[in-house]
């Protein structure tokens, strides 16, 4: 039976929601190169590393050098950074800030582990950082979700074994990561949107700390 003996949750959509900021970088960097970013684009970019995602915008036949690709690359997240230099505490979503004390009161260590490589400074700013154990960022793997591995960092950080770990994912590639690599995952948002998740929430305000230990005990299928 796995017990609760680690927290890892996402940054963007879970914590703080700075989607937007990220589709409007994607959005302006469209119309620059001239073509068009959908609904559909957006959605499949969410939790979601950069050059994957700018491969979504792109398209499959875009014909731009490795090279040039970072260069676009660079150029969203230069927007990006920009845009997320306004997000202050205000910005904590609901819940965020007392699921992690009830966390904290149980001697839960917690992480982050998000796709982006601006997730460090994003803490930063929201004042939260001083709170996590571990902070796992682009930065620091290799391959991206649906791979595991930005999980499997932060539990190896922790010293925690996946098994152990908790997730708190918004996206889909993120509960399909979690689960790849061996842990559970409470989805934020839409059951339909989060088909596979454990448990899913509206958001961290509807679940608290009795609910993860008995999440982590249960052996029967996704709530």
């Amino acid at each position: 039976m796995a017990l609760l003996k680690a927290a890892i949750f996402d940054l963007d959509g879970v914590i703080v929601s700075t989607d937007r900021y990220h589709r409007m970088g994607w959005e302006r960097l469209a119309r620059e190169l001239g073509i068009p970013f959908t609904d559909d684009q957006a959605a499949r970019t969410r939790g979601v590393d950069r050059m994957s995602s700018l491969k979504i915008v792109l398209g499959p036949n875009h014909g731009y050098s490795p090279a040039e690709m970072s260069e676009l690359a660079a150029r969203k997240n230069a927007y990006y950074t920009e845009m997320i230099g306004r997000i202050t505490p205000a910005d904590i979503l609901p819940g965020s800030l007392s699921l992690l004390s009830e966390l904290e009161a149980h001697s839960i260590p917690i992480a982050i582990a998000s796709a982006s490589k601006n997730a460090a400074a994003v803490l930063e700013r929201l004042g939260i950082a001083g709170r996590f154990a571990a902070i796992v960022t682009g930065h620091d793997f290799k391959r991206g979700k649906p791979a595991p591995d930005v999980f499997l960092t932060a539990a190896g950080r922790l010293k925690v074994s996946p098994a152990d770990c908790l997730v708190f994912e918004d996206a889909l590639a993120g509960i399909r990561a979690a689960h790849a690599g061996g842990m559970k995952a409470v989805g934020i948002g839409r059951p339909e949107m989060l088909p596979g998740a454990d448990r899913v929430v509206p958001s961290l305000a509807d679940i608290h700390y009795n609910d993860l230990v008995a999440l982590m005990h249960s052996t029967g299928e996704p709530a």
